[in-house]
Parts: C-alpha cells; structure tokens; sequence
C-alpha cells in the first residue's frame, strides 16, 4: 500500500492572513501537536523579525522530532541563509522555494521576467540542495500558467536539485477529471518528475479540492498539503478519512490515526482562530486563563460579581448566580477572592446537576518506556460503557478514553492542579474548563490521587454539558 505524505501549512497559511498574531507559545504548541499526530512536514512561515523568528525556529526544531521542518528561502543569497541558519538543527530540515508561475501572479507578485524567474529557481534551489537534502518547489498558480513555462520550471527545479515539486491549483476551478489530465500531461512532458515527489496544493474553490487531490494521487502524486481545518485548501481529516475509509479500492494510505488527528487537529484548530488567538490561553497548565487578574472583596455586591463571572468567560443563569454570589459571600470572609478562588466557586456552586454519567472504574498505565494508556468504565441510565485509549500521558489517555465513550470531543479551555494540604497524603485539587458551543463548563475534582481528581473535575464538567444537551 502507497504512503502519501501531509504537509500541514496551517501555519504558513495563518500568518499570510493574519500576521503574526499568535504567541510564540501558541505556535510551537500547534508544532508540537503536529509532530504528535505524525504529519510528515510541518510548513513555517517565512522570519521576518529575525531575532524572535530564529529564536522561535530554533524551539520548534529542538521540540519537534518525527515531521520534517519546512521553511521558504526567499528568493535571495541573504533569505536563503537565514533560513537554514533557523532550520538547520532540525532532525528533518526542509528548504522551500515558492514562486508563482502563471503571468498574472508573475507580473503582480514577484514583478520578474519568465526568464528572471528561471534563473532564480536554478540558483536557489542548487544552493538550497547544497546545505539541506530535502528542498522543495512550490509552483503557485499552476494550472493557469503557460503550459510550456511550467514545464521548464519545473525541469529547472528538478536539475537544480529539488526533490519534492508542489504544484499548486491556487485558482481552485477544476474539476477532478481536468486536473487528473494536467498532471497526466505533466508527468508526460517532466519524465523527471517520476523521480521525485510530486505534491499538489488544491484551492477549495468549487468545493472539489480533495476530490481533486485523490486524482492526483491516482496519477502517481505522493504529498499533499493540508490546513488544520477545512479552508482554502483541504483539511488533513478531511484527506486522512478518505484514505482510511477507501484504502483497499485506492491502495493508498497516510499512517496517521484518525482518532488521534481529529482531536489534534481540532486543537490547533481552535487556537488558530485568530479572534482567539490572544484572548485564550488552551495550553497553560496550572494557571487560569489570561484574561485578566480579578480581585474580589467583601462587601462587593451581587452585580459586581456577576460582572466578574461574565469576564471569565461564563454565562450563568440568574439562579446560579445568586448561588455563586451567596458562596463568595461565605468565603470572602475569610480573605479576598481572586481569579483562581472565584473559578473554584463557580465550578462547585453553578449549574450543580444530577449526573448523567457517573464514574465506574479506570485503569491506567504509564511509565518513561511505553505510552500511556487507559481503561475507564463509566455508568449512564444503568448501562456500564467502556472506552480505550492511548494519550500523552495518563491524564490525556483518560479523557481521550471518556470522549471514546461519549462520542464528544471538548475543548479544554484551562486545566490548574494545586495541592491544597501539606505532607505525602495530601490532597490535590484540580478545576478543569470545558468549552462547548462557545459557552465555558467548569467542574472540581479533589483526592490524594491527582488522576482520580482529575477525572472528577471532567466527569463534573461532563455533566453540566450533557444535562443541558438534554433539557434543550
């Protein structure tokens, strides 16, 4: 069976919409999911400030070890050195040349002649080939270019050295049939191409971008390039499916889990949203959202804590406010109640429901040599349900064991562990935020087993959702 390989662009695709508006922690999180998920190549974005950008290379390398790394070398001596400055202590460095082919994208975007252009692509791409062994040509706007120019392009890209040749259908006005015909004639007029990979990156345009991809692949492509989520071009569990689903009829296959995908994939997915990308914090282990210190004293009436809860994020019922407000009442005398103290509440005094699902048992093992994996068996109208699953780390294998159940995947908007007394036995505590259709969940867990309060906190979280699922 034929591996195709992912080359994921989400990245490289935000920044060209959106700039850099994603924290460094943000964006090596998004690298580090994607080389979890096993996707062959991750593709950055160009540097542009070059003391943060190498900085940020540099800790996405070091974090990164299966996937190879891609970065565009620009069209100069300087940029092509730059970038393999950043990339170079990846374990699977990639160097990627971008130009458009067809005339209109040529005149408007690089403003060079045809014969300019074939000079750059020799010269680039034969220096890139001496500092890395794995250089890619992205040929943009391909479909719409001169037949014979693209020919020589790519030729030139092939003898200077390129051994991955992307072709792009940036346009998107395909349709399968005509697109399977253009690499077919490709392929014919480059027999160079058949030693190297051919990768396409389709426009979803007509919405047929993957319908597209899989006639590439049926002429002999080996890469594709995917989103985290559906867009301009497909989405990686869009392509990841099809394959699965028809891997005898195609003989094809991608080596990713496609459980595993779809629930990393919606996790980049949700911080690449860029009106979320500053205003949330998805990775932060151990501490509250960043949205903003709140301190609350007594005294502080019922509105004003209302106004607190609605800036965390939460949108209560009037009823459930009075609820929090008469436990911040209780605990405001004892000291001032800030940002972690009034998430606590809120997860133990709001929208306190009968349990739709109920915890029986779990079993999990991990250590230093294996993965971690986990049993859990839970209860829902008298019915025992069990789910399997392998995660990063027990607490992650648990609760991908749960959504196995539930058939939900949620985000988790904030995770805080914290011990709440002293010594070997002591007591952990941990809050968990679930967001579902844009409202916040939260639920508390507490036991000297952290994996047990854990699983408390999500069980508790859990409820809330699927209570209200039901009563709506």
């Amino acid at each position: 069976m034929r591996k195709i390989k992912l080359n994921d662009i989400t990245l490289r695709d935000y920044v060209a919409k959106h700039g850099n508006t994603l924290s460094f922690k943000e964006v090596v999180e998004i690298a580090k999911t994607l080389d979890k998920l096993r996707i062959d190549t991750i593709g950055l974005p160009a540097i542009e400030n070059v003391k943060v950008g190498s900085l940020l290379i540099h800790t996405i390398t070091a974090a990164v070890s299966y996937s190879a790394v891609s970065m565009p070398t620009g069209t100069t001596d300087e940029s092509l050195k730059r970038a393999w400055d950043a990339v170079c202590g990846a374990k699977h460095p990639r160097l990627y040349l971008e130009l458009p082919v067809s005339t209109v994208q040529m005149e408007f975007m690089s403003h060079k002649r045809p014969d300019k252009l074939l000079e750059i692509i020799t010269d680039i791409i034969g220096k890139a080939r001496k500092l890395c062994k794995d250089v890619e040509f992205s040929a943009l706007d391909a479909t719409r270019a001169d037949f014979d120019f693209i020919v020589s392009a790519v030729k030139k890209a092939v003898e200077a050295g390129a051994n991955t040749v992307t072709i792009c259908d940036t346009a998107g006005n395909m349709f399968p049939q005509e697109f399977k015909a253009f690499i077919e004639k490709l392929y014919e007029a480059v027999p160079e191409l058949k030693n190297v990979c051919l990768a396409v990156r389709c426009a979803d345009t007509l919405s047929m971008a993957a319908a597209n991809v899989f006639a590439a692949f049926e002429c002999g492509a080996g890469e594709v390039c995917v989103l985290a989520n559906a867009g301009p071009s497909p989405s990686a569990e869009e392509v990841v499916k099809i394959l699965t689903v028809r891997s005898e009829l195609c003989g094809l296959s991608s080596g990713v889990k496609t459980t595993e995908l779809n629930r990393g994939m919606q996790q980049i997915a949700w911080i690449a949203r860029s009106k979320k990308a500053k205003e949330e914090t998805m990775f932060n282990i151990g501490s509250a959202a960043e949205q903003g210190e709140i301190l609350l004293h007594a005294g502080d009436d019922l509105p004003t804590v209302a106004k607190a809860v609605k800036k965390l994020g939460y949108e209560l019922s009037d009823e459930d406010t009075a609820k929090v407000f008469e436990s911040f009442n209780a605990a405001v005398s004892k000291k001032s109640v800030g940002t972690k103290e009034l998430e606590a509440i809120i997860a133990s005094s709001a929208m306190q429901v009968p349990p739709v699902y109920k915890l029986k048992d779990y079993v999990v093992n991990c250590g230093n040599c294996i993965s971690a994996s986990a049993v859990v068996h839970m209860l829902k109208d008298g019915r025992e349900l069990q789910g399997m699953a392998v995660g990063d780390g027990p607490i992650d294998a648990a609760i991908l064991a749960i959504e196995q159940i539930t058939g939900h995947h949620y985000e988790v908007d904030d995770f805080q562990i914290q011990a709440v007394t002293e010594g070997r036995e002591a007591f952990g505590s941990t809050l968990i935020k679930l967001r579902y259709e844009g409202r916040l969940y939260s639920g508390t867990g507490i036991s000297t087993d952290i994996l047990g309060a854990s699983l408390g906190s999500y069980m508790n979280a859990l409820n809330k959702i699927a209570f209200e699922e039901a009563h709506n």
